[in-house]
């Protein structure tokens, strides 16, 4: 009988489970509203029947989760995320594990899309990858052969919270002058708001940009200056073979990359400028629930 996985993305807006093969091919996915504002029990009690249907169909070996942090990696608890509100020291993995009798693990959202690119993504077949995520905030995960690397305090990879100038906008949890906060598809659309007008989203800004408004041009630029600044920090720090770049932010890549790699060479090492590989990621919204299976498969 074929063996199979179960991987679950929560997310703020979207609660996606998919079964996936041991080498991490898609076979079937379910995508639905979380519905957050109706508290963690329905979501969970929804998350539970959506998992039964998939168990009746396929033999599956174990759960993953993805979930927002910040969680408790190691007892299966997410603690308190920003994007949903009421999951305080919830233990998902426990709660999961007694419905549907499988083993159950639980691990951030970012280090799950990491796993995935790392592995069978854009960073397959490559020793050390570093995977980022950009988008309304900035994670990151480190995955090395094939393994990926949690932290004595499961906190590796949360380089959201780097330190990439001194001053900047103050935030709640993080550090001012982080970069999520002037690097995130966030700080794009408060800057495109205070100084564009702008109420939409962070891709309006890009579109003006690459048609060469030039308030829009002078935003994108400052992002993509303290971006590479956190990217530079990175390769400087534990020297990857290739960093991947995911998340909202990268659909507009054609316009984003070749200024990026400029600027991140700028800052690098005489020896590191252009060694190290810098791609996007190349399973999309796919990731994530991909990623999450594979977390079962850890040592």
């Amino acid at each position: 009988m074929d063996r199979y996985l179960l991987g679950i993305d929560l997310g703020g807006t979207n609660l996606r489970i998919a079964v996936v093969t041991l080498e991490g091919k898609l076979i079937e996915e379910v995508n639905v509203k979380t519905e957050s504002d109706k508290g963690p029990h329905h979501v969970i009690d929804n998350m539970i029947k959506i998992c039964e249907g998939l168990l009746q169909k396929r033999n599956i070996e174990a759960i993953g989760i993805g979930a927002p942090g910040p969680l408790d990696s190691k007892q299966g608890i997410i603690l308190s995320p920003p994007n949903l509100p009421g999951w305080d020291e919830v233990p998902l993995a426990l709660m999961l594990e007694k419905a549907l009798e499988k083993k159950v693990v639980l691990d951030n959202d970012a280090n799950a899309a990491a796993l995935a690119e790392a592995t069978i993504g854009a960073g397959k077949g490559k020793e050390s990858v570093f995977y980022m995520t950009i988008s309304t905030g900035i994670g990151g995960g480190y995955v090395y052969r094939n393994q990926l690397i949690q932290g004595a305090n499961f906190c590796a990879g949360e380089v959201g919270n780097m330190m990439v100038n001194r001053d900047g906008p103050t935030h709640y949890v993080l550090n001012i002058g982080s970069l999520e906060s002037l690097a995130s598809g966030t700080a794009v659309h408060r800057l495109g708001k205070e100084k564009l007008g702008i109420t939409g989203h962070a891709g309006e800004v890009f579109t003006l940009a690459m048609n060469g408004q030039q308030e829009a041009e002078a935003i994108v630029d400052t992002m993509l200056t303290y971006l590479a600044k956190g990217i530079s920090n990175i390769v400087h720090t534990i020297d990857p073979h290739m960093i991947v770049l995911g998340g909202g932010v990268m659909q507009s890549k054609e316009y984003i990359m070749p200024i990026l790699l400029e600027k991140v060479n700028a800052y690098l090492y005489p020896q590191l400028r252009n060694r190290v590989q810098i791609e996007c990621a190349s399973l999309g919204t796919k990731a994530g629930v991909i990623g999450a299976a594979l977390l079962t498969q850890q040592a």
